[in-house]
C-alpha cells in the first residue's frame, strides 16, 4: 500500500471534513471565515485528521463522531500554524503568503485564539472526559514546546535531549492526541490505547524531524518555505546539533559564529558543505527512521488489517519525503 491508495481509501470521508472545514471559521467577525478560506485553500494532506481516522478504524469505531473530532484536530493544528507563523515572522506558508502579512499580526493572533477555544468547545460537546483530557492536554503541550523552543533561539549548547523535548511537544502531541482519541472512540483497553498514543508520538516526533532536515536539503518549491530557515531563525535543530559534535574546532566555530551572527549570503552553502563532509543529514535520518521503526513496534499487538497498514504507509511516508 502506497499514500495515494490510503488517500484513494479515505478520501471520500476527508472531502466531507473538507467541507466541515468551513464551519469551524463561521462568525459574525468577517475576518475570520476570510482567514478560513485562505487556509483552507491553501491546502494540506490532513494528515492529523487521518491519523484519527485509521485509529479509528483499526480500534473498530465507524461512528459519525470520528468526523467531528477530526476536524477538531485539524482546527487545533490550523491555530498552532496561525500563531507560529506570527512568532516566527514567516514569509511563506504551503508557497503562498501567511496569513498574518495579509490581515496583520494582531487579527490573525485573535483569528488562532479563536480557533483554539472553538475547537476545545466542539470537544466538549462529544460530552467525553477522556476525549477532552487528550486534546487539552496536547494543546497545551504544543504551547509549551513553542515557548521551550523560544528559549533556546541562538543557544548552540542545546542539546538533542532538548532538541527531542520542543519537537515531541510541538508536533508529536497532536498526531500522538489523534491516534488517542480514535481508540477511545472503540473503546479500546488501556494497553492498546497507550500503545496508538505512542506510535502518534514516535511517528508525528519523527515528522518534524525529518521537517528540520528538510529545511537543509529539499527543493524550495516543494517545501513551500525558504530553505536554511530554521538557522536564519536562530532554530538549533538535530543536522546542527549533530554537527556540532562531530566538527573540527575551527569548523564549530564558524557554525557558532553563524549562529552568534545571523546568516550572510553564503553561511547555507558554507553549512551544507559540513553537513557533506561529515554524513550528518544521513546520520539525521537514520535517527528518525529509528523512530518510526519504535512507533511500528508500538502496533504489534494488533493484527493486521488495512487499517494498521495504512497507519505504517503514513507512517513511511515521513520518511519518503527526504529521499
Amino acid at each position: 500500500m502506497d499514500l495515494q491508495e490510503v488517500f484513494g481509501l479515505y478520501g471520500p470521508e476527508l472531502k466531507v471534513l473538507e467541507d466541515r472545514l468551513k464551519d469551524f471559521f463561521k462568525s459574525i467577525a468577517s475576518p475570520i471565515p476570510l482567514i478560513g478560506k485562505h487556509l483552507i485553500d491553501s491546502g494540506g494532506k490532513r494528515l492529523r485528521p487521518l491519523f484519527l481516522l485509521l485509529s479509528a478504524d483499526i480500534a473498530g469505531y465507524k461512528g459519525e463522531a470520528r468526523l467531528d473530532l477530526a476536524g477538531i484536530v485539524e482546527s487545533i493544528h490550523t491555530a498552532s500554524l496561525l500563531h507560529d507563523d506570527v512568532v516566527d515572522a514567516a514569509e511563506v506558508r504551503r508557497g503562498k503568503l501567511p496569513a498574518h502579512s495579509i490581515w496583520g499580526n494582531q487579527v490573525v493572533i485573535l483569528v488562532g485564539d479563536f480557533l483554539y477555544a472553538n475547537a476545545l468547545r466542539l470537544a466538549v460537546m462529544q460530552k467525553n472526559q477522556k476525549i477532552m483530557e487528550t486534546l487539552s492536554g496536547a494543546t497545551t503541550k504544543m504551547t509549551e514546546g513553542e515557548i521551550l523552543q523560544l528559549t533556546k533561539i541562538g543557544d548552540p549548547d542545546i542539546t538533542e535531549k532538548e532538541y527531542l523535548n520542543i519537537i515531541s511537544a510541538k508536533t508529536g502531541a497532536l498526531i500522538s492526541a489523534a491516534c488517542r482519541v480514535g481508540a477511545i472512540l472503540g473503546s479500546l483497553p488501556e494497553n492498546k490505547e497507550n500503545a496508538l498514543s505512542h506510535f502518534g508520538l514516535k511517528t508525528g516526533t519523527a515528522f518534524q524531524m525529518a521537517d528540520d532536515i528538510l529545511d537543509y536539503m529539499a527543493d524550495e518549491g516543494k517545501l513551500g518555505k525558504h530553505l536554511g530557515k530554521d538557522l536564519r531563525e536562530g532554530k538549533i535543530t538535530l543536522p546542527v546539533i549533530y554537527l556540532l559534535k562531530v566538527a573540527t574546532d575551527a569548523e564549530v566555530r564558524v557554525v557558532k559564529n553563524i549562529i552568534k551572527d545571523g546568516f550572510k549570503q553564503g553561511d547555507l552553502k558554507r553549512i551544507r558543505e559540513l553537513f557533506k563532509k561529515h554524513n550528518v543529514l544521513t546520520r539525521s535520518f537514520k535517527k528518525a527512521y529509528d523512530l518510526i521503526s519504535d512507533a511500528k513496534a508500538e502496533l504489534e499487538m494488533f493484527p493486521h488489517s488495512t487499517a494498521k497498514e495504512a497507519l505504517f504507509t503514513v507512517a513511511d511516508y515521513v520518511l519518503s519525503r527526504g529521499k
